[in-house]
């Protein structure tokens, strides 16, 4: 009897209790609000679904919440942009700045946590508009022990999962969701498409209780995605190693002596990271850099700026001040580095992202529940100007760096990729992104990326843009 009684209680615990919690991740489709807002000339009314615990172990409940937004035509059959309440592509957009903490975007009056903009609200309001559904999920963040990596990132693919879970229960094709960041967003966004379904994540994604579905996207979009950190210091360098001021958050100066040997050391590594990576170009050949950092990938890295300065001339922009590019014609030939780079200016000081005083943003990110900060790359922590540094572990780092992944066959990779770096952006290097889309490209996925002329660090603004591109990857 007592055996019989272990057993009964075994079965509880390990079948009918998992059970009920996904029972409590169902979606409710009657606890809604009506709300709505004027847009370029129309009135936009939804069903707000707000405030949905999507894990049933949160950690934080009022982070990992996810907002939904379904446009009232389709409770009434009608269809919009040719979508209806089947077909309708799911936007998925974070708010996720610096690796903090994020609320998601609420379609009226969104939380004063800093990331608020204009921008992310035209950005719901116009793909509500063209007749997609708008999910967007809380995330925590870096400034507390439990929401160092890879919480931001597990935490939006558990939000992905419960979409897929209650793909039946509501309006919209889970198959067909596009994910949007920028910044550290848009690296959260790359993870979300180079790392579907992969192992590495699913402890944490069980001990949060994400639902039973898988979390691969459709598509991404990503902004000036912060990401490959690890290699991140060297890029920096490898491109602004020539210039010695920089101005950083208020506060500017020149390099100092050491500082000098810091940058020299940083770009002097680059080109062994990069060969070592066995990239393409689109005519098949290996892509290279000499020890002096010279080769045909500087050569690709500068065909994109020619393209970003050709669509601005041809958007009728007047770029005759600048002496760096040679234009003939009203064709762009060339850009000059170095009077480029003198252009763009330097924003940090070396290394970029692993602080050699322990004290970066990304030092913050890799932190654990006991130690706040904590370096990441080999360089810094050899040498750290810290007493007693501490490495952060190897399958941390991995876990945020969709560098990592896109060869892995443990991943199911989106096929669609729309990057954006601002070709005035000087919180990365160029390199990041190109060596992203490469990789991808070389992968054989689609890739669309663009240097938008001028731009800084920024995203969300070419949404005519950017929603095209989805339409056309969503009809086809």
């Amino acid at each position: 009897m007592k055996t019989y009684l272990l057993n009964n209680i075994f079965y509880i615990l390990i079948y009918t209790l998992p059970a009920l919690a996904q029972n409590n991740l169902q979606f409710d489709s009657a606890k809604y609000e009506t709300l709505s807002q004027d847009f370029e000339g129309k009135t936009i009314k939804v069903r707000a679904f707000e405030k949905i615990i999507y894990v049933s172990h949160p950690v934080d409940s009022t982070l990992e919440i996810l907002n939904i937004y379904i446009p009232e035509g389709y409770f009434s059959g009608e269809t919009i942009n040719n979508y209806n309440s089947e077909t309708a592509p799911i936007f998925f957009p974070n708010r996720i700045g610096g690796f903090m903490p994020a609320q998601p975007i609420f379609f009226i009056n969104p939380p004063q946590n800093g990331r608020g903009n204009s921008q992310q609200s035209n950005a719901i309001l116009m793909a509500l508009s063209k007749g997609f559904i708008v999910a967007s999920a809380g995330a925590r963040g870096k400034t507390t022990p439990t929401g160092k990596a890879p919480a931001g990132i597990v935490d939006l693919k558990a939000a992905i999962r419960y979409l897929k879970f209650n793909d039946k229960l509501m309006a919209g094709d889970a198959n067909k969701i596009i994910s949007n960041g920028t910044s550290a967003g848009g690296a959260m966004s790359t993870l979300l498409g180079s790392t579907g379904n992969h192992p590495d994540y699913e402890p944490f994604l069980n001990a949060l209780g994400a639902a039973n579905a898988t979390d691969d996207i459709f598509a991404v979009s990503a902004y000036c995605p912060i990401t490959n950190l690890e290699n991140a210091d060297m890029a920096y360098e490898w491109q602004l190693n020539k210039i010695h001021s920089y101005n950083f958050r208020g506060k500017s100066g020149n390099l100092d002596t050491e500082t000098l040997k810091i940058s020299d050391d940083l770009k002097a590594a680059f080109p062994s990271y990069f060969n070592g990576l066995n990239l393409k170009n689109n005519e098949g050949k290996k892509l290279k850099l000499n020890k002096n950092g010279e080769g045909n990938f500087k050569k690709l890295v500068l065909s994109y700026l020619v393209l970003s300065a050709q669509k601005a001339l041809n958007d009728g922009l007047d770029l005759s001040k600048h002496g760096f590019l040679k234009i003939k014609n009203n064709i762009v030939l060339s850009v000059d580095f170095d009077g480029y780079m003198n252009y763009l200016e330097r924003m940090k000081t070396p290394p970029a992202f692993d602080g050699l005083n322990n004290n970066s943003f990304e030092n913050h990110l890799f932190g654990n529940e006991k130690i706040d900060y904590r370096h990441f790359t080999d360089f810094s922590f050899k040498n750290s100007k810290t007493t007693n540094p501490q490495m952060a572990e190897i399958q941390q780092i991995k876990m945020m760096n969709p560098m990592n992944y896109i060869s892995d066959k443990s991943s199911k990779i989106v096929q669609h990729w729309r990057i954006r770096h601002g070709a005035k952006d000087k919180d990365t290097g160029f390199a990041i992104s190109i060596i992203l889309a490469t990789k991808l490209q070389n992968e054989g996925f689609n890739v669309d990326l663009a240097f938008p002329w001028e731009k800084p660090h920024s995203g969300d603004y070419d949404l005519e843009e950017l929603f095209t591109w989805i339409d056309n990857i969503c009809k086809k």
